[in-house]
Protein backbone atom coordinates (compact mmCIF):
# COMPACT_ATOMS: atom_id res chain seq x y z
CA UNK A 1 0.00 0.00 0.00
CA UNK A 2 1.54 3.46 -0.88
CA UNK A 3 2.03 5.98 1.63
CA UNK A 4 -1.06 8.22 0.84
CA UNK A 5 -3.36 5.42 0.89
CA UNK A 6 -1.97 4.64 4.07
CA UNK A 7 -2.44 7.80 6.19
CA UNK A 8 -5.90 8.19 4.26
CA UNK A 9 -6.69 4.92 5.97
CA UNK A 10 -5.21 6.54 9.42
CA UNK A 11 -6.52 9.21 9.63
CA UNK A 12 -9.34 9.69 7.19
CA UNK A 13 -12.46 7.57 6.62
CA UNK A 14 -11.56 5.19 3.27
CA UNK A 15 -11.47 1.80 4.52
CA UNK A 16 -8.15 -0.03 2.12
CA UNK A 17 -9.51 -3.27 1.03
CA UNK A 18 -7.99 -5.80 2.71
CA UNK A 19 -8.11 -3.71 6.07
CA UNK A 20 -10.57 -4.26 9.08
CA UNK A 21 -13.51 -2.01 8.79
CA UNK A 22 -14.01 0.58 11.35
CA UNK A 23 -15.76 0.15 14.01
CA UNK A 24 -17.50 2.64 16.79
CA UNK A 25 -19.90 2.65 19.18
CA UNK A 26 -22.35 5.13 17.47
CA UNK A 27 -23.09 5.83 13.49
CA UNK A 28 -24.65 7.83 12.15
CA UNK A 29 -25.30 7.77 8.79
CA UNK A 30 -26.88 9.64 5.88
CA UNK A 31 -28.17 12.85 7.57
CA UNK A 32 -27.49 16.46 6.45
CA UNK A 33 -24.21 17.72 8.84
CA UNK A 34 -24.21 21.13 10.16
CA UNK A 35 -20.96 21.11 11.41
CA UNK A 36 -22.04 24.24 14.02
CA UNK A 37 -19.75 26.26 11.75
CA UNK A 38 -22.79 28.29 10.47
CA UNK A 39 -22.35 27.35 6.92
CA UNK A 40 -24.83 25.00 4.87
CA UNK A 41 -25.11 21.30 5.44
CA UNK A 42 -23.52 18.12 4.00
CA UNK A 43 -24.26 14.86 3.28
CA UNK A 44 -22.01 13.14 5.67
CA UNK A 45 -21.77 10.63 8.44
CA UNK A 46 -21.03 11.21 12.07
CA UNK A 47 -19.13 8.69 14.18
CA UNK A 48 -19.14 8.19 18.04
CA UNK A 49 -16.55 6.55 19.61
CA UNK A 50 -17.21 6.59 24.04
CA UNK A 51 -17.56 10.30 24.83
CA UNK A 52 -16.30 11.82 21.89
CA UNK A 53 -16.89 12.38 18.24
CA UNK A 54 -14.30 10.09 16.15
CA UNK A 55 -15.07 11.48 12.72
CA UNK A 56 -17.14 12.74 10.38
CA UNK A 57 -17.38 11.86 6.66
CA UNK A 58 -18.20 8.89 4.80
CA UNK A 59 -18.30 5.17 6.55
CA UNK A 60 -20.11 4.06 4.21
CA UNK A 61 -18.00 0.44 5.40
CA UNK A 62 -17.51 1.04 8.94
CA UNK A 63 -19.41 -0.94 11.85
CA UNK A 64 -20.70 0.35 14.60
CA UNK A 65 -23.05 -1.32 17.70
CA UNK A 66 -25.68 1.36 17.06
CA UNK A 67 -26.42 2.86 13.34
CA UNK A 68 -28.80 5.37 12.83
CA UNK A 69 -30.46 6.39 9.34
CA UNK A 70 -30.77 10.22 9.54
CA UNK A 71 -31.63 9.89 5.78
CA UNK A 72 -33.40 13.41 5.08
CA UNK A 73 -33.06 14.63 8.88
CA UNK A 74 -30.28 17.59 10.26
CA UNK A 75 -27.41 16.37 12.46
CA UNK A 76 -26.00 19.10 14.92
CA UNK A 77 -23.88 19.92 17.75
CA UNK A 78 -25.92 20.13 21.01
CA UNK A 79 -27.72 23.49 21.66
CA UNK A 80 -26.46 25.33 24.88
CA UNK A 81 -29.30 27.22 26.56
CA UNK A 82 -27.22 30.42 27.95
CA UNK A 83 -29.90 31.19 30.33
CA UNK A 84 -31.21 28.09 32.62
CA UNK A 85 -33.52 28.47 35.35
CA UNK A 86 -33.22 24.39 36.06
CA UNK A 87 -31.09 24.95 39.16
CA UNK A 88 -34.39 23.53 41.20
CA UNK A 89 -36.32 21.31 38.50
CA UNK A 90 -33.16 19.06 37.68
CA UNK A 91 -33.08 18.13 41.70
CA UNK A 92 -36.89 17.42 40.59
CA UNK A 93 -36.04 15.58 37.75
CA UNK A 94 -32.78 15.53 36.29
CA UNK A 95 -34.44 14.18 32.92
CA UNK A 96 -34.35 17.62 31.17
CA UNK A 97 -37.24 16.34 29.12
CA UNK A 98 -38.60 19.73 28.24
CA UNK A 99 -35.29 20.93 26.79
CA UNK A 100 -33.70 17.12 25.74
CA UNK A 101 -36.41 17.19 23.68
CA UNK A 102 -35.38 20.46 21.42
CA UNK A 103 -32.02 19.69 21.31
CA UNK A 104 -30.53 21.75 24.51
CA UNK A 105 -27.73 19.21 25.63
CA UNK A 106 -26.09 21.70 28.14
CA UNK A 107 -28.05 24.19 30.64
CA UNK A 108 -25.95 27.14 31.29
CA UNK A 109 -27.16 28.90 35.12
CA UNK A 110 -26.35 32.09 37.36
CA UNK A 111 -28.40 34.86 36.00
CA UNK A 112 -27.95 36.91 39.45
CA UNK A 113 -28.52 34.33 41.96
CA UNK A 114 -27.04 30.90 41.42
CA UNK A 115 -26.62 27.89 43.91
CA UNK A 116 -23.57 29.05 45.69
CA UNK A 117 -21.74 30.32 47.72
CA UNK A 118 -24.31 29.55 50.13
CA UNK A 119 -23.85 30.36 53.99
CA UNK A 120 -26.64 29.98 56.75
CA UNK A 121 -28.36 32.97 55.56
CA UNK A 122 -28.24 32.44 51.92
CA UNK A 123 -29.06 28.39 53.42
CA UNK A 124 -32.57 29.83 55.15
CA UNK A 125 -33.48 32.29 51.89
CA UNK A 126 -33.31 29.22 49.79
CA UNK A 127 -35.16 26.78 52.16
CA UNK A 128 -37.68 30.06 52.75
CA UNK A 129 -37.93 30.58 49.02
CA UNK A 130 -39.05 27.01 47.87
CA UNK A 131 -42.61 26.74 46.40
CA UNK A 132 -43.73 23.42 44.18
CA UNK A 133 -40.05 21.44 44.17
CA UNK A 134 -39.04 21.20 47.98
CA UNK A 135 -35.24 19.99 48.62
CA UNK A 136 -31.86 20.30 51.15
CA UNK A 137 -29.25 22.52 50.82
CA UNK A 138 -26.32 20.15 51.38
CA UNK A 139 -23.36 21.65 49.71
CA UNK A 140 -21.52 25.27 50.38
CA UNK A 141 -20.24 25.92 46.98
CA UNK A 142 -21.40 26.39 43.30
CA UNK A 143 -19.24 23.70 42.32
CA UNK A 144 -20.32 21.48 44.73
CA UNK A 145 -23.66 22.18 43.27
CA UNK A 146 -23.07 21.22 40.00
CA UNK A 147 -21.16 17.75 41.29
CA UNK A 148 -24.31 17.09 43.21
CA UNK A 149 -26.29 17.17 40.36
CA UNK A 150 -23.58 15.14 38.49
CA UNK A 151 -24.02 12.14 40.94
CA UNK A 152 -27.34 12.53 41.52
CA UNK A 153 -27.99 11.60 37.38
CA UNK A 154 -29.01 14.55 34.88
CA UNK A 155 -29.45 13.70 31.14
CA UNK A 156 -27.79 17.35 30.48
CA UNK A 157 -24.52 18.75 31.24
CA UNK A 158 -24.48 22.08 33.70
CA UNK A 159 -22.13 24.80 34.40
CA UNK A 160 -23.01 28.04 35.94
CA UNK A 161 -21.76 31.77 36.40
CA UNK A 162 -21.44 33.09 40.25
CA UNK A 163 -24.82 35.40 41.03
CA UNK A 164 -23.22 38.67 41.98
CA UNK A 165 -26.85 38.77 44.03
CA UNK A 166 -25.66 34.90 46.09
CA UNK A 167 -22.31 36.69 46.87
CA UNK A 168 -23.97 40.04 47.96
CA UNK A 169 -26.87 37.81 50.11
CA UNK A 170 -23.32 35.99 51.68
CA UNK A 171 -21.16 39.03 52.85
CA UNK A 172 -24.18 41.78 53.40
CA UNK A 173 -27.43 40.65 53.46
CA UNK A 174 -30.24 42.16 51.93
CA UNK A 175 -29.68 45.73 52.61
CA UNK A 176 -29.36 49.08 50.94
CA UNK A 177 -26.03 49.80 51.46
CA UNK A 178 -22.59 49.36 49.89
CA UNK A 179 -20.03 47.12 51.28
CA UNK A 180 -17.13 48.48 53.24
CA UNK A 181 -13.21 47.30 52.41
CA UNK A 182 -13.48 44.44 54.42
CA UNK A 183 -16.48 42.83 52.86
CA UNK A 184 -15.61 43.87 49.64
CA UNK A 185 -12.49 41.73 50.42
CA UNK A 186 -14.69 38.90 51.35
CA UNK A 187 -16.62 39.15 48.20
CA UNK A 188 -13.63 38.98 46.23
CA UNK A 189 -12.19 36.31 47.86
CA UNK A 190 -15.86 34.39 47.52
CA UNK A 191 -15.28 35.11 43.89
CA UNK A 192 -12.02 33.70 43.54
CA UNK A 193 -12.85 30.90 45.16
CA UNK A 194 -15.86 30.09 42.65
CA UNK A 195 -13.41 30.93 39.55
CA UNK A 196 -10.49 29.06 40.67
CA UNK A 197 -13.19 25.79 41.08
CA UNK A 198 -14.68 26.25 37.88
CA UNK A 199 -17.36 29.05 37.49
CA UNK A 200 -17.72 30.64 34.17
CA UNK A 201 -17.86 34.38 35.48
CA UNK A 202 -20.20 36.71 37.60
CA UNK A 203 -23.81 37.26 36.49
CA UNK A 204 -26.14 40.18 37.41
CA UNK A 205 -30.08 40.72 37.45
CA UNK A 206 -29.61 44.41 38.34
CA UNK A 207 -33.53 45.43 38.69
CA UNK A 208 -34.39 43.04 41.22
CA UNK A 209 -33.26 43.83 45.02
CA UNK A 210 -31.14 43.17 46.81
CA UNK A 211 -28.92 43.59 43.32
CA UNK A 212 -30.43 47.04 42.60
CA UNK A 213 -28.60 47.78 45.55
CA UNK A 214 -25.15 47.20 44.00
CA UNK A 215 -23.10 50.18 42.77
CA UNK A 216 -20.57 49.79 39.62
CA UNK A 217 -18.16 50.33 41.82
CA UNK A 218 -19.19 46.61 43.88
CA UNK A 219 -19.49 45.10 40.55
CA UNK A 220 -16.56 46.38 38.92
CA UNK A 221 -14.23 44.86 41.73
CA UNK A 222 -16.17 41.64 41.47
CA UNK A 223 -15.11 41.23 37.94
CA UNK A 224 -11.57 42.00 38.08
CA UNK A 225 -11.48 39.06 39.95
CA UNK A 226 -13.54 36.47 37.30
CA UNK A 227 -11.00 38.53 34.87
CA UNK A 228 -8.14 36.92 36.20
CA UNK A 229 -9.43 33.59 35.83
CA UNK A 230 -10.39 34.24 32.19
CA UNK A 231 -14.40 34.34 32.95
CA UNK A 232 -16.98 36.57 31.45
CA UNK A 233 -19.36 39.18 32.77
CA UNK A 234 -23.30 38.29 32.17
CA UNK A 235 -26.17 40.54 32.95
CA UNK A 236 -29.73 41.27 33.41
CA UNK A 237 -29.20 45.35 32.56
CA UNK A 238 -30.11 48.36 35.31
CA UNK A 239 -33.10 48.63 32.90
CA UNK A 240 -34.16 46.97 30.00
CA UNK A 241 -36.47 49.98 29.25
CA UNK A 242 -36.87 53.47 30.43
CA UNK A 243 -33.29 53.88 31.00
CA UNK A 244 -31.91 51.09 28.79
CA UNK A 245 -29.18 53.10 26.75
CA UNK A 246 -27.76 54.25 30.06
CA UNK A 247 -27.98 50.66 31.81
CA UNK A 248 -25.67 49.29 28.82
CA UNK A 249 -23.65 51.97 29.39
CA UNK A 250 -22.80 50.71 32.35
CA UNK A 251 -22.47 47.18 31.46
CA UNK A 252 -19.47 48.67 28.68
CA UNK A 253 -17.82 50.60 31.75
CA UNK A 254 -17.69 47.36 33.81
CA UNK A 255 -16.42 45.71 30.86
CA UNK A 256 -13.62 48.09 30.15
CA UNK A 257 -12.43 48.97 33.58
CA UNK A 258 -12.36 44.89 34.48
CA UNK A 259 -11.07 44.09 30.95
CA UNK A 260 -13.60 41.36 30.79
CA UNK A 261 -16.06 40.40 28.28
CA UNK A 262 -19.38 41.31 28.24
CA UNK A 263 -22.67 39.42 27.60
CA UNK A 264 -26.50 40.67 27.60
CA UNK A 265 -29.20 38.82 29.24
CA UNK A 266 -32.12 38.44 27.32
CA UNK A 267 -31.46 41.15 25.30
CA UNK A 268 -34.98 43.26 24.21
CA UNK A 269 -36.31 46.85 24.67
CA UNK A 270 -39.56 46.49 27.21
CA UNK A 271 -42.40 48.91 27.42
CA UNK A 272 -44.33 50.17 23.76
CA UNK A 273 -42.52 53.50 24.49
CA UNK A 274 -38.94 51.95 24.56
CA UNK A 275 -39.67 49.71 21.44
CA UNK A 276 -37.73 52.33 18.75
CA UNK A 277 -34.76 52.33 21.53
CA UNK A 278 -33.11 48.94 20.37
CA UNK A 279 -31.91 50.06 16.95
CA UNK A 280 -29.92 52.52 19.12
CA UNK A 281 -28.51 49.66 21.64
CA UNK A 282 -28.05 47.49 18.67
CA UNK A 283 -25.90 50.11 17.46
CA UNK A 284 -24.01 50.54 20.58
CA UNK A 285 -23.03 46.63 21.09
CA UNK A 286 -21.99 47.00 17.13
CA UNK A 287 -19.77 50.06 17.72
CA UNK A 288 -18.41 48.53 21.05
CA UNK A 289 -16.87 45.33 18.83
CA UNK A 290 -15.47 47.66 16.15
CA UNK A 291 -13.44 49.28 19.21
CA UNK A 292 -12.52 45.84 19.90
CA UNK A 293 -14.56 45.10 22.99
CA UNK A 294 -15.83 41.41 23.92
CA UNK A 295 -19.57 42.22 23.70
CA UNK A 296 -22.50 39.49 22.84
CA UNK A 297 -25.74 38.82 24.00
CA UNK A 298 -28.52 36.27 23.99
CA UNK A 299 -32.51 36.43 23.56
CA UNK A 300 -35.94 34.32 23.86
CA UNK A 301 -37.90 34.44 21.01
CA UNK A 302 -41.22 35.66 22.59
CA UNK A 303 -42.82 38.68 22.92
CA UNK A 304 -43.38 38.27 26.67
CA UNK A 305 -41.38 38.13 30.09
CA UNK A 306 -41.05 36.24 32.81
CA UNK A 307 -40.33 37.18 36.38
CA UNK A 308 -42.15 38.03 39.88
CA UNK A 309 -45.11 39.72 40.74
CA UNK A 310 -42.94 41.86 42.66
CA UNK A 311 -41.00 43.40 39.69
CA UNK A 312 -44.49 45.73 39.67
CA UNK A 313 -43.10 47.05 43.04
CA UNK A 314 -39.90 49.63 43.81
CA UNK A 315 -37.03 48.30 45.06
CA UNK A 316 -37.07 49.36 48.56
CA UNK A 317 -40.15 47.74 49.41
CA UNK A 318 -38.10 44.36 49.49
CA UNK A 319 -34.55 45.99 51.73
CA UNK A 320 -34.21 43.49 54.45
CA UNK A 321 -35.56 40.62 52.34
CA UNK A 322 -38.52 38.94 51.30
CA UNK A 323 -40.23 38.99 55.25
CA UNK A 324 -40.04 42.68 55.13
CA UNK A 325 -41.47 42.83 51.97
CA UNK A 326 -44.42 40.93 52.75
CA UNK A 327 -44.50 42.94 56.70
CA UNK A 328 -44.94 46.29 54.62
CA UNK A 329 -47.67 45.06 52.24
CA UNK A 330 -49.90 44.67 55.42
CA UNK A 331 -48.60 47.89 56.67
CA UNK A 332 -51.82 50.45 55.42
CA UNK A 333 -50.00 53.63 55.50
CA UNK A 334 -46.76 51.78 53.43
CA UNK A 335 -48.89 50.71 51.34
CA UNK A 336 -50.79 53.92 49.84
CA UNK A 337 -46.62 55.24 49.39
CA UNK A 338 -46.08 51.90 47.66
CA UNK A 339 -49.62 52.06 45.25
CA UNK A 340 -48.89 55.41 44.32
CA UNK A 341 -45.00 54.68 43.37
CA UNK A 342 -46.00 52.29 41.44
CA UNK A 343 -48.65 54.13 39.10
CA UNK A 344 -46.43 57.11 38.85
CA UNK A 345 -44.03 56.86 35.65
CA UNK A 346 -40.39 57.09 36.93
CA UNK A 347 -36.72 56.20 35.31
CA UNK A 348 -35.28 55.28 38.48
CA UNK A 349 -36.06 51.94 38.87
CA UNK A 350 -37.99 49.44 36.47
CA UNK A 351 -41.79 49.54 36.77
CA UNK A 352 -43.04 46.03 34.83
CA UNK A 353 -46.66 47.33 35.64
CA UNK A 354 -46.52 49.99 33.67
CA UNK A 355 -44.05 48.59 30.76
CA UNK A 356 -46.72 46.21 30.36
CA UNK A 357 -49.56 48.91 29.40
CA UNK A 358 -52.60 47.29 31.42
CA UNK A 359 -53.45 44.45 34.04
CA UNK A 360 -54.78 42.84 31.29
CA UNK A 361 -51.27 42.07 30.07
CA UNK A 362 -49.83 40.13 32.97
CA UNK A 363 -50.47 36.99 33.71
CA UNK A 364 -50.04 35.21 37.32
CA UNK A 365 -48.75 31.79 36.81
CA UNK A 366 -46.75 30.68 39.64
CA UNK A 367 -48.19 30.61 43.16
CA UNK A 368 -46.61 29.26 46.46
CA UNK A 369 -50.04 28.73 48.29
CA UNK A 370 -52.65 25.86 47.52
CA UNK A 371 -55.41 28.25 48.21
CA UNK A 372 -54.38 31.00 45.15
CA UNK A 373 -53.15 27.97 42.68
CA UNK A 374 -56.66 28.36 41.31
CA UNK A 375 -55.60 31.68 39.79
CA UNK A 376 -52.94 30.42 37.78
CA UNK A 377 -52.90 31.50 34.07
CA UNK A 378 -55.35 34.55 34.89
CA UNK A 379 -54.48 37.69 33.52
CA UNK A 380 -53.76 40.44 36.85
CA UNK A 381 -57.08 42.37 35.30
CA UNK A 382 -59.29 38.89 35.94
CA UNK A 383 -58.18 38.50 39.13
CA UNK A 384 -58.85 42.20 40.29
CA UNK A 385 -62.11 41.86 39.17
CA UNK A 386 -62.70 38.73 40.84
CA UNK A 387 -61.94 40.47 43.85
CA UNK A 388 -63.21 43.56 43.00
CA UNK A 389 -60.33 45.51 43.79
CA UNK A 390 -58.04 47.55 41.97
CA UNK A 391 -55.29 46.09 40.55
CA UNK A 392 -52.18 47.76 42.48
CA UNK A 393 -54.30 46.60 45.62
CA UNK A 394 -54.65 43.51 44.46
CA UNK A 395 -50.86 43.01 43.44
CA UNK A 396 -49.82 43.81 46.85
CA UNK A 397 -52.73 41.68 48.42
CA UNK A 398 -51.26 38.38 46.52
CA UNK A 399 -47.83 38.59 47.16
CA UNK A 400 -48.43 39.44 51.28
CA UNK A 401 -51.21 36.72 51.00
CA UNK A 402 -48.90 33.48 48.79
CA UNK A 403 -45.61 35.05 50.56
CA UNK A 404 -43.82 34.91 47.57
CA UNK A 405 -42.31 36.67 44.70
CA UNK A 406 -45.56 35.15 42.37
CA UNK A 407 -44.18 34.01 39.07
CA UNK A 408 -45.57 36.06 36.13
CA UNK A 409 -45.56 36.80 32.53
CA UNK A 410 -45.38 40.33 31.23
CA UNK A 411 -46.46 40.90 27.36
CA UNK A 412 -43.57 43.71 26.95
CA UNK A 413 -41.75 43.30 23.60
CA UNK A 414 -42.42 44.04 19.77
CA UNK A 415 -42.54 41.22 17.21
CA UNK A 416 -40.62 43.02 14.64
CA UNK A 417 -37.75 43.48 17.52
CA UNK A 418 -37.74 40.15 17.99
CA UNK A 419 -37.00 39.46 14.06
CA UNK A 420 -34.18 42.31 14.19
CA UNK A 421 -32.45 40.53 17.22
CA UNK A 422 -32.31 37.28 15.56
CA UNK A 423 -30.58 38.79 12.86
CA UNK A 424 -27.60 39.60 14.59
CA UNK A 425 -24.61 37.07 14.30
CA UNK A 426 -23.64 37.53 17.81
CA UNK A 427 -26.71 36.58 19.70
CA UNK A 428 -27.35 33.19 20.85
CA UNK A 429 -30.22 31.89 22.62
CA UNK A 430 -31.21 31.20 26.45
CA UNK A 431 -34.99 29.98 27.52
CA UNK A 432 -34.81 32.19 31.02
CA UNK A 433 -36.44 29.04 31.93
CA UNK A 434 -36.33 25.74 33.94
CA UNK A 435 -36.46 22.26 32.26
CA UNK A 436 -38.99 20.36 33.51
CA UNK A 437 -42.22 17.94 31.92
CA UNK A 438 -45.64 18.04 31.73
CA UNK A 439 -45.94 15.78 34.93
CA UNK A 440 -46.07 15.53 38.57
CA UNK A 441 -44.77 18.52 40.62
CA UNK A 442 -44.58 20.83 37.38
CA UNK A 443 -47.86 20.67 36.82
CA UNK A 444 -48.98 22.93 39.90
CA UNK A 445 -47.46 26.32 37.89
CA UNK A 446 -47.57 26.99 34.64
CA UNK A 447 -43.79 27.99 33.12
CA UNK A 448 -43.55 30.62 30.24
CA UNK A 449 -43.72 28.35 27.16
CA UNK A 450 -40.54 29.01 26.45
CA UNK A 451 -39.86 26.54 28.75
CA UNK A 452 -41.03 23.88 26.38
CA UNK A 453 -40.83 25.66 22.65
CA UNK A 454 -38.06 28.32 22.66
CA UNK A 455 -35.48 26.62 20.70
CA UNK A 456 -37.81 24.15 18.72
CA UNK A 457 -39.09 27.88 18.08
CA UNK A 458 -35.86 29.46 16.53
CA UNK A 459 -35.91 26.30 14.39
CA UNK A 460 -39.08 26.11 13.01
CA UNK A 461 -40.87 29.67 13.33
CA UNK A 462 -38.01 31.84 12.31
CA UNK A 463 -35.99 29.59 10.14
CA UNK A 464 -38.20 27.42 8.37
CA UNK A 465 -40.91 29.19 8.10
CA UNK A 466 -40.23 32.99 8.37
CA UNK A 467 -36.43 32.17 6.92
CA UNK A 468 -35.17 35.31 9.59
CA UNK A 469 -31.99 33.21 9.34
CA UNK A 470 -30.56 30.34 7.36
CA UNK A 471 -30.32 26.80 9.21
CA UNK A 472 -26.66 27.11 9.57
CA UNK A 473 -26.37 30.07 10.84
CA UNK A 474 -29.14 29.38 13.41
CA UNK A 475 -27.74 26.14 14.51
CA UNK A 476 -24.16 28.06 14.96
CA UNK A 477 -25.57 30.21 17.23
CA UNK A 478 -27.63 27.56 19.37
CA UNK A 479 -23.77 25.94 19.33
CA UNK A 480 -20.67 26.90 18.19
CA UNK A 481 -21.62 30.75 19.32
CA UNK A 482 -22.00 30.05 23.30
CA UNK A 483 -19.49 27.10 23.30
CA UNK A 484 -16.79 29.57 22.19
CA UNK A 485 -18.05 32.88 24.44
CA UNK A 486 -18.29 30.53 27.11
CA UNK A 487 -14.53 28.98 26.59
CA UNK A 488 -15.94 25.46 26.71
CA UNK A 489 -13.88 22.64 26.69
CA UNK A 490 -14.34 20.41 23.20
CA UNK A 491 -18.04 21.66 22.92
CA UNK A 492 -20.10 23.25 19.91
CA UNK A 493 -18.69 21.37 17.02
CA UNK A 494 -19.56 18.28 15.15
CA UNK A 495 -15.27 17.64 14.54
CA UNK A 496 -13.30 14.74 15.18
CA UNK A 497 -11.89 14.99 18.99
CA UNK A 498 -15.21 17.32 20.50
CA UNK A 499 -17.23 15.62 22.77
CA UNK A 500 -20.00 13.81 21.71
CA UNK A 501 -22.88 16.25 22.14
CA UNK A 502 -25.24 15.64 18.91
CA UNK A 503 -28.87 16.03 17.80
CA UNK A 504 -30.41 14.63 15.11
CA UNK A 505 -33.49 16.32 13.79
CA UNK A 506 -36.52 17.02 11.35
CA UNK A 507 -35.79 20.36 9.73
CA UNK A 508 -39.17 20.16 7.83
CA UNK A 509 -41.24 19.32 11.04
CA UNK A 510 -39.12 20.94 14.50
CA UNK A 511 -41.31 23.27 15.91
CA UNK A 512 -42.56 24.45 19.45
CA UNK A 513 -46.40 23.69 20.64
CA UNK A 514 -46.69 25.42 23.98
CA UNK A 515 -48.62 28.36 24.25
CA UNK A 516 -49.71 30.93 27.00
CA UNK A 517 -52.77 28.99 27.75
CA UNK A 518 -51.64 25.50 27.30
CA UNK A 519 -47.71 25.63 28.25
CA UNK A 520 -46.94 21.97 29.33
CA UNK A 521 -46.45 20.91 25.79
CA UNK A 522 -43.55 19.79 24.24
CA UNK A 523 -41.38 20.82 21.05
CA UNK A 524 -41.46 18.28 18.22
CA UNK A 525 -39.46 17.38 15.61
CA UNK A 526 -35.99 16.48 17.30
CA UNK A 527 -35.59 12.43 17.10
CA UNK A 528 -32.36 11.91 18.50
CA UNK A 529 -30.30 13.66 21.25
CA UNK A 530 -26.83 12.22 22.77
CA UNK A 531 -24.92 13.39 25.31
CA UNK A 532 -20.97 12.61 26.11
CA UNK A 533 -21.84 9.75 23.90
CA UNK A 534 -24.43 8.36 25.37
CA UNK A 535 -28.19 8.47 23.69
CA UNK A 536 -30.99 9.96 25.62
CA UNK A 537 -33.53 11.01 23.20
CA UNK A 538 -34.42 8.22 20.98
CA UNK A 539 -36.95 8.43 18.16
CA UNK A 540 -38.42 11.03 20.03
CA UNK A 541 -38.48 9.29 23.57
CA UNK A 542 -36.78 9.82 26.24
CA UNK A 543 -34.25 7.46 27.22
CA UNK A 544 -33.75 7.93 30.99
CA UNK A 545 -30.05 7.90 30.67
CA UNK A 546 -28.54 10.75 32.37
CA UNK A 547 -24.56 11.26 31.25
CA UNK A 548 -25.33 14.61 31.66
CA UNK A 549 -22.21 16.38 33.32
CA UNK A 550 -20.60 19.60 35.36
CA UNK A 551 -18.55 21.52 33.01
CA UNK A 552 -15.90 24.17 34.15
CA UNK A 553 -15.10 27.03 33.09
CA UNK A 554 -11.60 28.10 31.44
CA UNK A 555 -9.85 29.30 34.55
CA UNK A 556 -10.49 26.17 36.87
CA UNK A 557 -7.40 25.34 39.04
CA UNK A 558 -6.79 21.93 37.58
Amino acid sequence: MNRFLFFLALFGSIIVPGMAAEEFDVLIKNGTVYDGSGGEGRKADVALRGDKIAGVGDFKDAKAALTIDAQGLAVAPGFINMLSWSTESLIADGRSQSEIRQGVTTEIMGEGESMGPVNDRVREKMLRDQKDIHYDVTWTTLADYLRFLEKRGISCNVASFIGATTIRENVIGFDDKAPTPEQLEEMRALVRQEMEAGALGIGTSLIYPPAFYAKTEELIELCKVAAQYQGKYISHLRSEGNQLLEAFDELLRISREAKIPAEVYHIKAAGKSNWPKLDALLAKIEAAQKEGLKITADMYAYTAAGTGLDACLPPWTAEGGYPALFKRLRDPELRKKIAAEVKTPSDKWENLYLAAGSPEQILVVGFKSEKLKPLTGKSLAEVAKMRGKDPVETIMDLIAEDESRIESIYFLMAEENIRKELAKPWISFGSDEASQAPEGVFLKSNPHPRAYGNFARVLGKYVREEKVIPLGEAIRRLSALPASNLGLDHRGLLEEGMFADVVVFDPAKIGDRATFEKPHQYAVGMKHVFVNGKQVLKDGDHTSAKPGRALWGPGKVR
